[in-house]
């Protein structure tokens, strides 16, 4: 075979990263793959920027070369770790939707929401990195979950249960921000979430909304 002038042989497949990383694991790799990023989760959202990878390797049950093989930066695991957070999260919202009524539904997304947002405070110093080295990244992030909460607060607006003159993208800045506060514990943003959706439910036995305006009648 004869070679071109760039040294290479004509004809032969250059193996690039981009086609590395489409091609299939093999079924050991991909769990090896699904361990290391579920370790990661769980020792991230614990340890958060101390957490070592030697220790995401052990709690794996792997070698470290195998969790560099796969994540060859430290910041590649962050990144992968997010995005199967923020995946689980919108997938949540289908979920909810064929077992649960719009309201219920609605309310175990936003706790779901609450969980995934304090996991994510714990290594957001990390998360700014990869928001950095990849935008887009975090703009189809956001946009994916302004879907979900969207479409949970739709249907619960369509079955009357919850105000009209609200949006997701409302509940995004009110219940994102209010997760964001650096001393608030996940006990209390839950607590918190519970009158933020009570504010915007519409008028119903044992809703704040409908206590104040049982008091307004007695007046």
């Amino acid at each position: 075979m004869r070679k071109s002038r760039e040294g290479g042989r004509v004809g032969a497949q250059v193996s690039t990263p981009t086609a590395r990383a489409e091609r299939p694991l093999r079924s050991d790799a991909r769990r090896n793959r699904e361990r290391l990023i579920a370790a990661g989760r769980a020792v991230l959202t614990t340890r958060g920027s101390e957490a070592s990878m030697d220790e995401i390797a052990k709690a794996a049950d792997v070698g470290v070369g195998t969790l560099y093989r796969h994540f060859p930066r430290r910041i590649d695991l962050v990144e992968a770790v997010y995005r199967e957070e923020v995946d689980a999260l919108v997938a949540l919202a289908g979920q909810v939707a064929e077992r649960l009524g719009a309201w219920e539904a609605m309310v175990a997304w936003f706790e779901g929401f609450v969980d995934y947002a304090h996991a994510k405070r714990t290594f957001l110093t990390e998360l700014h990195e990869a928001f950095e080295k990849n935008p887009e990244l975090a703009l189809s992030s956001r946009e994916k979950i302004r879907g979900a909460m969207g479409q949970v607060l739709g249907r619960a607006q369509e079955a009357g249960v919850a105000r009209s003159d609200i949006d997701g993208a409302d509940l995004q800045q009110l219940v994102g921000g209010m997760c964001m506060a650096r001393t608030a514990s996940l006990e209390q943003n839950r607590r918190l979430l519970l009158l933020v959706l009570d504010g915007i439910r519409t008028a119903g036995p044992g809703s704040l909304m409908a206590t104040a305006a049982q008091r307004r009648e007695r007046r």
